[in-house]
């Protein structure tokens, strides 16, 4: 009696995931991007003082995420979980909507207005780089390249973990520094010399809710935006406008 056995695998275990060179290329860009203006920035200033930014911690993340997606995107490999790019996503974003609507605007009350305007050559590069060149590559990147429907929705909580540590990062680094140290407080919202404490968590909880507010919204955005929705969905995909039906995920 002969008997056949069929098999159980998954699709993704039987068809392997497509190579994707454009998409390795351009996050390798963004990555090299990131990495040209921190280290600008860490020839120019003293690093310790540089490494103390939200700025330059976050585009450290997007550097090595990036890196990483770029190179699981070349290898054709699983993308990385949707907590850490969105997570990447949601920081970057913070950095350049702060910088543009809130340091570099007079009407903020918080701007920073004449160390921008002091800023040429190579610091005013870094300064394009890190706070309008990744936050506008991170974002295409998510709308043109990542797959939709990774994000959840208790991803935005957890998220808020990081600029929560960073605000008590920042406040003790201001505390144990001598008073009148040059950028003993990274942010003006953030200066207790000017603000007091009432003053400065008055202002974490303003930007604090904006900020869960932003992830909200990508979150949301994640679940309506147009992309590759994987078998079964409606309509022909990003992914299969580029490679074939068969391909798995773009990311």
């Amino acid at each position: 009696m002969i008997t056949r056995t069929s098999s159980t695998a998954p699709a993704e275990a039987v068809v392997p995931r497509p190579r994707r060179p454009v998409t390795a290329a351009f996050r390798a860009l963004v990555a090299l991007a990131a990495v040209i203006g921190i280290v600008i920035d860490l020839v120019i200033g003293s690093p310790l003082r540089v490494l103390s930014y939200f700025t330059i911690q976050s585009n450290v993340l997007l550097a090595v995420v990036f890196a990483f997606s770029a190179l699981r995107a070349w290898r054709g490999q699983r993308p990385l979980p949707g907590l850490l790019t969105g997570g990447t996503l949601l920081f970057i974003l913070i950095t350049g909507l702060v910088y543009h609507f809130v340091l570099a605007d007079d009407s903020s009350g918080f701007a920073m207005t004449d160390d921008v305007e002091r800023l040429s050559g190579w610091h005013s590069l870094s300064n394009h780089l890190l706070h309008t060149v990744t936050p506008i590559g991170a974002l295409l990147d998510w709308l043109l390249l990542t797959r939709p429907g990774g994000l959840r929705l208790h991803h935005a909580a957890q998220w808020m973990l990081y600029p929560l540590a960073y605000l008590a990062f920042a406040l003790t680094r201001g505390a144990i520094m001598p008073p009148g140290s040059p950028a003993r407080y990274p942010y003006p919202f953030l200066d207790v010399e000017a603000h007091g404490y009432a003053g400065v968590l008055a202002n974490a909880v303003f930007f604090g809710l904006a900020f869960y507010a932003l992830a909200l919204l990508l979150v949301g955005l994640d679940r309506i935006r147009p992309g590759l929705r994987g078998r079964g969905a409606r309509g022909p995909s990003l992914e299969n406008r580029i490679s074939s039906p068969a391909a798995g995920p773009l990311k």
